[in-house]
């Protein structure tokens, strides 16, 4: 089944060093955002990128592969994208973050549990 509805895609751009509390930012924001029940998110690791400072983050080189970039991108409604943000701004120290509106176009079976009833599938 489609369903399409109005929302908000948040992008969060980060490096791969930064730290929350001695663990992984970008791991750290992803499980918040799961705890928090948000719609859905997606972290990503780039192989090159920069940021504000200007330096060049690569795999091409091995001195500049110890901080490849980092893109999270949650979606959902307006109001709860709204709510994390605040979350977020405790969180990250150094990063860019964007929101953006966004057309969320979801498919789901009709039968969330579809091999429930399949013997092999246990």
């Amino acid at each position: 089944m489609r369903r399409q509805r109005p929302g908000k895609r948040l992008t969060i751009y980060l490096g791969e060093s930064e730290r929350y509390h001695h663990h992984s930012l970008a791991q750290a924001i992803l499980e918040r955002a799961r705890e928090e029940g948000l719609a859905g998110a997606t972290m990503a690791r780039g192989i090159e990128g920069f940021g504000p400072s200007g330096r060049l983050k690569t795999t091409r080189f091995l001195s500049s592969s110890d901080d490849l970039p980092i893109v999270i991108d949650i979606v959902d409604d307006a109001r709860r994208i709204q709510t994390f943000l605040p979350i977020l701004d405790a969180m990250v120290t150094d990063g860019i973050m964007t929101v953006e509106d966004a057309d969320i176009v979801s498919y789901q079976s009709r039968d969330p549990h579809p091999l429930d009833d399949d013997p092999v599938a246990h």
